[in-house]
């Protein structure tokens, strides 16, 4: 893509505060993770927010001026309020492009565009999860070899109540032998929306160059609107 990308990394912020071993993978943040990623690439202009920003980072007229919204966050879902959560899925809606990553799925963004529970079953004890592409010739698998694995990541599996995706990319097989559609496509309104299941805070999995590609594909990806 020869434009330049504008992308907002959200994060709420607050598991670094908490666990030091977010830190520890992540000394800017996972914020500040995700920017390095994107900024390896050379078409993305990128800044970050947070819970702590006014108006979280995300007011209409900031929002008016990106293109891909980059979201992380983890269980502090209620402290962003509905009205600014339904901001972010009206302008989604409107055409901006939607990241979401790993426990994302439970946002009010996230369960706002799928209108539905986006529940799963979890477990978090560190295992193995590899990931294959079902979908290779699709732009987010591009660049990328696979199955590639991941030492240590929580897990999540089937049933996964979400739509039925435009298009299904990565599928996870983990250590338990759960399954899970970990990299979905969907069209809503005139945006695009990527999901993409790994990235739990205490593993490294940010730091994976595959993991990374796939952010960097997911986003430009995310950016072409209908």
């Amino acid at each position: 893509m020869s434009r330049t990308i504008n992308v907002m990394i959200w994060n709420e912020n607050i598991e670094e505060q908490q666990k030091p071993e977010v830190l520890e993978h992540y000394p800017g943040g996972i914020h500040g993770e995700l920017e390095c990623i994107l900024m390896e690439a050379n078409c993305f202009r990128v800044r970050t927010a947070t819970l702590d920003d006014p108006q979280f980072g995300l007011e209409q007229d900031m929002l008016e001026k990106v293109d891909v919204l980059v979201w992380w966050s983890h269980n502090a879902f209620e402290l962003l309020p509905d009205e600014v959560a339904q901001r972010v899925v009206d302008r989604v809606r409107d055409g901006m492009g939607l990241v979401a990553l790993h426990s994302a799925m439970l946002s009010k963004v996230f369960k706002g565009l799928m209108r539905s529970s986006c529940t799963a079953d979890w477990r978090n004890i560190g295992e193995k999860e590899v990931i294959w592409s079902v979908n290779p010739k699709h732009p987010v698998s591009r660049g990328i070899e696979f199955p590639f694995e991941l030492e240590h990541e929580e897990m999540y599996s089937e049933p996964f109540d979400v739509p039925t995706p435009d298009e299904l990319v990565f599928v996870s097989w983990f250590e338990g032998g759960e399954i899970f559609r970990s990299g979905l496509c969907y069209s809503i309104g005139k945006g695009r929306v990527f999901y993409f299941r790994p990235g739990h805070e205490t593993y490294p999995t940010f730091l994976h160059p595959s993991v990374r590609r796939v952010i960097q594909n997911a986003t430009i990806w995310a950016a072409c609107s209908r």
